[in-house]
């Protein structure tokens, strides 16, 4: 993970996903967790349930996160990825 977004939904998040697209940077986006229900029953398992995720294995193919839920969790995640720049 290269790129944390903090920003919340509706704060440009969509046109910050294309452009992190379009430098090379595959971003996740709330549309991601609709695609793929594995992240959407981990998601759940966080904010219903209080289960912890493996950031590495969720965002495994990504490189960069904006948007919902990710941005919620912008502190566990730099947690988890130090060396990662945070977008606000």
């Amino acid at each position: 993970m290269k790129i944390i977004g903090a920003g919340f939904p509706r704060t440009g998040t969509l046109s910050t996903h294309a452009a992190l697209t379009a430098l090379g940077l595959p971003c996740y986006h709330m549309a991601e967790v609709a695609m793929r229900p594995d992240h959407i029953r981990a998601w759940h398992g966080l904010i219903c349930e209080g289960r912890p995720i493996d950031w590495h294995a969720l965002f495994a193919d990504f490189e960069a996160t904006v948007d919902a839920p990710a941005a919620f969790f912008w502190r566990e995640l730099l947690d988890a990825f130090p060396d990662a720049k945070v977008l606000l």
